[in-house]
């Protein structure tokens, strides 16, 4: 090729960019509509399948759906019938691995309103959680009074628009000797390092697509027929050894299979894990000194648990650690074992456990302090059922917010996406430990100025009545909550008062940003001792993943220099929801049962809700409350999530301004009012040119996503997804 054909071919290669451009715009469109018909058949059906006398086969053949479809949205239409066979018919459960706090889908996914969102705040429990509803404590502190008159909570700002559908009401702290009863430790639980080091489990990796199988022993190439769960296994062990006991799918989602028969991706992924298995494998009832037993159905890292006798075998999803982005088997192998080295040097009894959540909570039970005399060396104490409950109810995770018009123009001048590398360890340096305080507005308004400074600064969480100042004109600052089970939503309209809960962090930014203060009332509060328990356990972490990049970015090895570089995104894995599985949410376990004779749909365990329904299985549900968990501190999760919401506004960056040498400032805050597009967990989307220098820092801003001209602003989740996709391809084909 010489150079006037590569021109002629540039050329050419234009033209079919400007022809498949309003394609994919047409494309984004029609699946937006499709997906609002299938949101609008779903909701009619439901509304339909409350009347006295309706039928799924009727509501079926108005819908174009099957029966099961029908069942599977609205559970009570379901035929009823005695199952055939024994009379209790083996059940089996699983207790729902914790992915943890901000693990954000690659695009969004829908689930039906059938099944209890497991990171619900709604629990059944009786007693102390009931209490959680219990009505406010009386009193209020004005914590910064500014010149504007005080507008009564009760009378809604004129640019507070009522919603269609009333928020949600955050628990409070009960008053007096009732409320102050929550604030103890669960007597007999601590977290102490353990006396046993982890069993090692064999690995293999296995790509569904092309075959190809990799393993200690070898490499082979495996036909899988349709890639069946009784083909997968039936394969894997006519050639690999049964100390395999971990198959872990690089490529081809088998679980995906017949998706398009299914209204929702959990459904299919559960009939891929229900589908016949080989003779002699069975469901796993039991593993190991965490028992984990049965299958855990997630829509896009499922975990599948089988055993032959006393083989036992895991099929998951290598995307629990990362995206793969197309790496063979070979290399994502490659990946686990640079990762296991990269860690040893900090971590002895290093063990790779199926999941990062896993192994991030085992790597930091290791570091608590064990030394005669040593603070804590007793074990961190465990909080009450009833402060874990209202922490779970009370602290989200990662903001995700979508902007979209009037508040932005249709049209943007621009589209950049600037994302925190590694962005939590860089706050995991203090956290509360022990029983925390309670702070009354009493107690608060008793305080010295320097002890209300201080509280704010120390490891806390606040309920609090803000009023925003008439006139702002930038984002929300503080998480409020909205319609719908753990769902939260940021007020910026000036003049606006609500209420809410929110962490040290950020009620110190709503007081201290750099456009105007919030006004802020102490209605309630914890207060922490301030301590250390995460700082050994991310410091650690933190070396493995610089010694990973610095390989991935020097190495010779093509194939090495990837491994490298995806150890080192597992890395953060570790310490993303490894923090996540703190939280402790309440325990959802779940569960499948064959269909009766004639379809009939067994009797459920008591408390288990329907989820789904195949032509051979129905799966359920069951949220079982809070497990007396030794490890379960939400409060170090909540602390780590709000710094990480606030410093997504503004934080220091580790450059200096040359003239002050004071360190710079980055976040939405510090770019124009107007410009901001989305937040997703630590990044954030704009339409203004972002020129933050990128120190390669735990918690600095790198920009991975640029489109330095006009865009149509997205409205939906799937036209977000799409420019992020098109704005991290041009960005990257800059550098090429």
């Amino acid at each position: 090729m010489d150079n006037k054909e590569y021109s002629a071919g540039l050329s050419e290669l234009r033209a079919v960019r400007d022809e498949l451009k309003p394609l994919e715009r047409e494309l984004v469109q029609l699946q937006a509509k499709v997906g609002k018909l299938h949101d609008r058949r779903a909701e009619q059906i439901r509304q339909l399948g409350r009347y006295a006398k309706a039928t799924s086969d009727r509501i079926a053949t108005a819908a174009g759906l099957s029966v099961i479809d029908i069942v599977a949205l609205v559970p009570s239409l379901a035929p009823q019938g005695a199952p055939e066979g024994p009379a209790e018919p083996p059940v089996t459960e699983s207790t729902t691995v914790d992915q943890a706090a901000a693990q954000a889908p690659a695009e969004p996914i829908k689930e039906t309103s059938a099944a209890p969102d497991p990171d619900s705040g709604s629990t059944d429990q009786a007693g102390a959680l009931a209490r959680l509803r219990a009505a406010t404590a009386d009193g209020a502190f004005d914590l910064e009074v500014l010149d504007e008159p005080r507008q009564a909570e009760n009378t809604p700002s004129p640019a507070a628009a009522v919603p269609e559908e009333a928020e949600r009401v955050l628990p409070s702290i009960p008053a007096g000797a009732e409320g102050d009863a929550w604030f103890r430790a669960e007597p007999g639980l601590s977290s102490k390092r353990p006396q046993f080091k982890q069993d090692t489990r064999g690995m293999a990796f296995l790509d569904t697509a092309t075959g190809v199988l990799v393993w200690q022993g070898g490499t082979t190439r495996l036909d899988l027929g349709q890639s069946s769960v009784a083909e997968i296994l039936t394969a894997v062990y006519a050639v690999a050894p049964a100390t395999i006991e971990r198959i872990y799918i690089t490529a081809g989602d088998p679980w995906h299979q017949g998706s398009e028969r299914h209204e929702f991706l959990k459904d299919a992924v559960a009939a891929w894990l229900n589908a016949p298995l080989p003779e002699g494998w069975t469901v796993e009832s039991s593993r190991g000194r965490d028992r984990q037993a049965g299958h855990l159905v997630h829509p896009r890292n499922p975990v599948g648990r089988w055993q032959r006798g006393n083989q036992h075998t895991e099929i998951r999803s290598v995307g629990e650690w990362f995206n793969p982005e197309g790496a063979d088997p070979a290399t994502v192998r490659a990946a686990f074992v640079e990762l296991w080295k990269a860690l040893r040097p900090n971590f002895e009894d290093v063990v790779l456990m199926g999941a990062p959540s896993q192994t991030g909570r085992d790597l930091w039970s290791r570091t608590i302090p064990t030394k005669a005399g040593a603070k804590w060396a007793d074990g961190f104490p465990v909080m009450s059922e009833e402060i874990r409950g209202l922490l779970h109810a009370t602290a989200g995770q990662g903001r995700t917010e979508l902007i979209t018009p009037p508040r932005v123009p249709e049209r943007v001048p621009g589209w950049f996406e600037v994302d925190r590398t590694f962005a939590y360890a860089k706050h995991t340096w203090a956290s509360g430990v022990g029983v925390p305080r309670r702070i009354t507005a009493a107690a608060f308004t008793a305080m010295t100025e320097k002890e209300q400074t201080n509280a704010l600064f120390a490891p806390s969480h606040w309920r609090v009545r803000v009023t925003i100042p008439t006139g702002w004109n930038h984002v929300g600052l503080l998480p409020a909550p909205a319609p719908g089970e753990r769902a939260w939503h940021y007020p910026y309209e000036g003049g606006r008062t609500f209420t809410t809960w929110a962490g040290g962090a950020e009620v110190n930014l709503a007081l201290r940003n750099p456009i105007a203060p919030w006004r802020i009332e102490i209605l309630d509060g914890l207060l922490w001792e301030s301590g250390d328990p995460l700082k050994s356990w991310s410091t650690k972490l933190q070396k493995a993943w610089r010694s990973l990049r610095a390989i991935a970015e020097h190495h010779g090895d093509e194939q090495q220099k990837q491994a490298c570089r995806l150890a080192s995104r597992a890395v953060r894995s570790i310490l993303l929801y490894g923090i996540g599985t703190f939280a402790q949410r309440p325990r959802i376990t779940t569960g499948s049962l064959e269909l009766g004779a004639g379809g009939a749909v067994p009797d459920l365990p008591d408390g288990a809700r329907l989820t789904g329904i195949t032509n051979t299985h129905v799966t359920w549900e069951r949220n079982q409350g809070f497990a007396r968990d030794q490890y379960a501190h939400p409060e170090w999760a909540a602390g780590v999530w709000s710094a990480a919401r606030a410093a997504l506004l503004s934080v220091s960056t580790s450059s200096k301004d040359p003239q002050t040498g004071k360190p710079l400032k980055a976040g939405a805050l510090h770019l124009p009012a107007g410009s901001i597009l989305a937040f997703r967990t630590d990044a954030i989307y704009t339409s203004a040119p972002v020129d933050w220098e990128y120190g390669g820092e735990p918690g600095d801003y790198l920009l991975k996503g640029r489109m330095p001209w006009e865009q149509t602003t997205p409205r939906t989740d799937e036209e977000f997804y799409y420019l992020q996709g098109l704005g991290r391809q041009a960005y990257e084909s800059e550098g090429m």
